[in-house]
């Protein structure tokens, strides 16, 4: 599994839990670790062809949560928690831009890229190293290793 996450400390916490994920048949869409209030939550979203339950999130919580607890890669308290990823789902690795390519998303880059940091439109491409979005009739090709996150963008109608 080759995602580039963002937050410290959490490629351990990625290799420790991604294997036994796949396992039960699931998804690991995104991970990350962030501070909520003076709490650490560990998120984890996952997926599957059917979509996700409650039951779905119960059954990869309580695995992780073994996991986690006998390999203790994450060395202070958190809460975790495992969700769907949501109809603004997270677009993490090469796969899941090509997944929605001739969708809206909105990306938030790591640096000023052509004048601008964010960008809304649709997903034109995706290759191996870079997407790029249609944003008012313009093309921006946006190398993933610059981007700092990137959702689907849906449309409620």
């Amino acid at each position: 599994m080759n995602i580039n996450y963002k937050s410290p400390g959490i490629q351990n916490v990625v290799e420790t839990i991604s294997r036994d994920i796949d396992e039960l048949g699931y998804e690991l869409i995104h991970a990350e670790l962030a501070q909520q209030g003076n709490q650490l939550l560990l998120r984890i979203y996952i997926d599957a062809p059917g979509g996700i339950q409650v039951d779905d999130c119960e059954t990869v919580s309580n695995r992780v949560g073994m996991i986690l607890d006998v390999e203790d890669p994450i060395h202070s308290k958190y809460i975790l928690e495992v969700s769907s990823p949501g109809l603004d789902r997270p677009l993490v690795r090469p796969e899941h831009f090509r997944r929605f390519v001739g969708e809206k998303a909105k990306i938030v880059m790591a640096r000023k890229m052509l004048g601008r940091k964010r960008f809304r439109g649709e997903i034109s491409e995706a290759g191996d190293f870079s997407v790029t979005i249609a944003v008012d009739g313009e093309n921006f090709e946006l190398p993933y290793e610059d981007i700092k996150s990137a959702r689907v963008d849906p449309v409620y109608e």
